[in-house]
């Protein structure tokens, strides 16, 4: 019997806008579903089950800038996560009666044991519960002067995310689109680390400056309709680090070089030394983000002998040199695998 998928409830508010609500679901439905099927030719499911859930009732309803939508749900069950994405009031507005019925159901959904997460102003609402009194908080900065009113709130304006409340269930990101930084947390925190780097990598999520070549990654597991090709793209999947690996795949194909060659690429789409070079390539990305080998020794690990050929060559694919890689997917993998204070 499968494992049941963690579900989270994105709160559905008239002040809340399409591209916030809808950006969380698509992020946090990507999660096991499209790294797997985009990169590794596999097809899976979502491990996470986002729904849009409205107290307000499941017909359709107008959000912010007058886009209509339909929620998936109600109230009806305790999600594992409620999400409040943002909402788009003054700080100085008073959410206590217009938002009642939000209000009394994430003190209901967090004593019933959900985290209860908030992105940008969405931890106004929070703070109307009570629940952030005597913890720690964070919000968009135009809303840090109106949180910080609330008794016993301690707001900290300049962190990115905080983690509070009792088994870390309250969690609140900054401004702006913090909501990527908090889909990203709750994947790391309900699935794993690896797949919110997946994630991140798939949207871009972080490093837009950079473009799409640190997010580029050969999909091993695709192998090719011809037989031949396909065995040695095998065997280099396994094999890349070993010297002359191109030519120990001609031996393996039993076919003179030229034909081997043309039949390779025509099949593959790359020669087959820039298909060896990316498969190096991306095993040195793995190394780079997950661990903290001088450069020279990732070179050699994965079969360059030559360290300052593969500073240029890394530099040349990937758009950034090794050290600048690992300074920026190190530091995330480090941010969701420590807890946020």
């Amino acid at each position: 019997m499968m494992p049941r998928k963690p579900r989270i409830a994105l709160m559905a508010i008239p002040e809340v806008a399409a591209s916030t609500l809808y950006g969380m679901y698509d992020v946090l439905a990507s999660a096991g579903r499209d790294w797997a099927g985009l990169v590794e030719g596999r097809a899976a499911e979502s491990a996470l089950d986002p729904r849009v859930v409205s107290l307000r009732g499941t017909g359709p309803m107008v959000i912010a800038n007058g886009v209509h939508i339909v929620p998936d749900d109600g109230a009806d069950t305790i999600p594992d996560v409620v999400c409040v994405p943002e909402v788009a009031v003054a700080p100085d507005t008073v959410l206590t009666d217009s938002h009642r019925a939000e209000i009394d159901w994430l003190r209901h959904c967090y004593h019933a044991g959900a985290i209860v997460a908030t992105a940008c102003s969405g931890a106004m609402i929070l703070a109307e519960t009570g629940l952030l009194n005597g913890e720690e908080a964070t919000t968009h900065w135009a809303y840090c002067d109106a949180l910080a009113r609330y008794p016993g709130v301690r707001v900290f304006p300049h962190r990115a995310l905080v983690v509070s409340g009792t088994g870390g269930r309250l969690i609140m990101a900054g401004g702006g689109t913090s909501w990527e930084d908090l889909t990203l947390y709750l994947i790391a925190r309900l699935v794993s680390v690896e797949e919110a780097i997946h994630v991140a990598k798939l949207f871009l999520i972080d490093w837009h400056d950079v473009g799409q070549l640190p997010f580029a990654a050969l999909a091993r597991s695709c192998q090719v309709e011809d037989a031949v090709i396909a065995r040695c793209q095998g065997w280099a999947a396994e094999h890349y680090d070993q010297p002359s690996p191109v030519a120990a795949m001609i031996r393996l194909a039993e076919m003179p070089e030229r034909s081997f060659h043309r039949r390779f690429k025509q099949a593959t789409g790359l020669a087959p030394i820039e298909y060896v070079h990316t498969l190096r390539l991306e095993e040195a990305k793995q190394l780079l983000e997950s661990g903290n080998e001088p450069i020279e020794a990732v070179a050699q690990e994965v079969g360059y002998e030559d360290a300052a050929f593969f500073g240029r060559l890394f530099r040349r694919k990937i758009g950034m040199t090794p050290t600048q890689y690992r300074k920026r997917f190190r530091g995330l993998r480090l941010a969701l695998e420590e807890p946020a204070h």
